[in-house]
């Protein structure tokens, strides 16, 4: 067997100048090594040397980057897409804190001031909570509190609340890591308040309450109420999610877990709030002043761009402006359908295309099992998985889905967010290539 290694390239030959120029000579000479290491593989197995591929291959690979994207996926709250968009208003008060601003300057004194305090104030206003704090995301809410207030003492679950949900975030784990004791109450599908009250004893700190986010409990199935909760003996902790502000029969909410006495509440500022990647704690005075004190804090407290994004979040609600989440979710499917028929017109027959009944999705691990009636374009011929791989190149890129052989694209995801025009010329590029 011929050993083809001899005539691989070398670095410096791969080195073309408009790469360099556009992502740095050390990130290039990274990625050549890579894939002439790859190729020396397959060469010591007989495989012929093609520099073009090899250059092909460096040139793909270095276009790996954060980039917006369309969502057609009808999935609002899309983990993988970076949940919530951000409002107008939200990105012109993340855009203030790019540069200078006052993170922790207080302009009246002339002093150092308080990180965080205009969002804390705009939590307390909307969500009427006596005190808040803000952290980079509710998985880090959630191990702070119990650090600050559970280290070492122990800690009552319902056994039907010890989840698991995306990116391996396990109760149990998290509960280790912040050094309290868990102590399991109840069974999987049933748990009843007298368990709580069987476990309670001197060395127990509070009764965590978690929420379940991505999936839902249904047939014979029992968990005692917040309020019910509340009037124990101990401190209420709840693990809220995705912080819904208003009592509904689908989902917990904040006025609810206040209502019942909760001494802490934590929930996510990207999922149903609309807002960036945070993770809210509101509560009693004591209990928000111990957290803040506690030094974990400063490892997970937020960046200045995202307080300011949060800030503006925050803004919408009070001013009574919808969010894109929000109107995402309110837009009627005689909208949707009005621009799919519009979407029709321009795009070829051969690719069947139609307008039909879809259901989109919160997400996110928000409302588990519930949908929203929804319209979408189904695309079909048989070259959809071609279609969609190339879609995923296109300038910008278009996340669909593939159901039946028919390519979804769910127009609630897209139209409320006035993405139709932007949809439209990237889909254009890509099925005039095929056609």
């Amino acid at each position: 067997m011929d050993d083809k290694r001899p005539h691989l390239p070398k670095i410096d030959q791969l080195l073309d100048d408009d790469l360099v120029e556009t992502y740095g000579r050390a990130r290039v000479v990274q990625h050549a090594r890579r894939w002439v290491q790859a190729s020396r593989e397959k060469a010591m197995q007989g495989a012929a040397i093609d520099t073009m591929s090899i250059r092909e291959g460096i040139r793909a690979s270095l276009t790996d980057e954060l980039r917006s994207v369309i969502n057609a996926t009808g999935v609002l709250l899309h983990t993988n897409l970076g949940r919530a968009p951000w409002s107008e208003t939200a990105r012109a008060a993340a855009a203030q804190a790019t540069g200078y601003c006052t993170v922790e300057f207080d302009l009246g004194s002339g002093t150092r001031g308080h990180r965080g305090a205009p969002v804390e104030d705009r939590i307390m206003a909307l969500m009427n909570a006596p005190a808040a704090l803000v952290v980079n995301n509710c998985a880090g809410a959630v191990l702070l509190m119990l650090a600050a207030l559970a280290h070492d003492r122990r800690v009552l679950v319902s056994r039907g609340e010890l989840v698991e949900i995306g990116g391996g975030f396990r109760v149990p784990d998290v509960m280790a890591a912040s050094g309290a004791t868990l102590v399991e109450v109840g069974t999987t599908n049933r748990t009843h308040l007298r368990d709580f009250e069987y476990a309670l004893a001197d060395d127990v700190a509070a009764i965590l309450k978690i929420h379940h986010s991505n999936f839902k409990q249904i047939g014979f199935v029992t968990q005692p109420t917040l309020s019910s909760l509340g009037g124990l003996d101990t401190r209420l902790l709840v693990d809220l999610g995705s912080g819904q502000l208003d009592y509904a029969q689908s989902e917990p909410s904040v006025a609810e877990a206040l209502a019942a006495g909760a001494d802490v509440i934590c929930m996510s500022g990207d999922k149903l709030l609309g807002g960036p990647q945070s993770g809210i704690i509101i509560g009693q005075p004591d209990a928000i002043s111990q957290i803040r004190r506690h030094p974990m804090y400063r490892a997970l407290r937020p960046d200045k761009t995202i307080l300011g994004a949060l800030q503006g979040t925050l803004d919408d609600w009070l001013c009574q402006r919808d969010p894109p989440l929000q109107t995402m979710r309110s837009t009627s499917n005689e909208t949707l359908a009005e621009a799919i028929t519009q979407w029709i017109a321009v795009i070829p027959q051969e690719f069947d295309p139609q307008c039909v009944e879809a259901e989109a999705t919160v997400g996110g691990g928000s409302l588990p099992g519930q949908t929203i009636s929804s319209m979408a374009l189904s695309l079909g011929g048989g070259q959809v998985k071609r279609i969609r791989r190339e879609l995923r190149s296109a300038s910008p890129p278009i996340i669909c889905r593939l159901s039946d052989d028919r390519l979804i694209f769910d127009a609630r995801t897209i139209v409320p967010l006035g993405h139709g025009a932007a949809f439209v010329k990237s889909l254009m590029s890509v099925l005039g290539r095929t056609s």
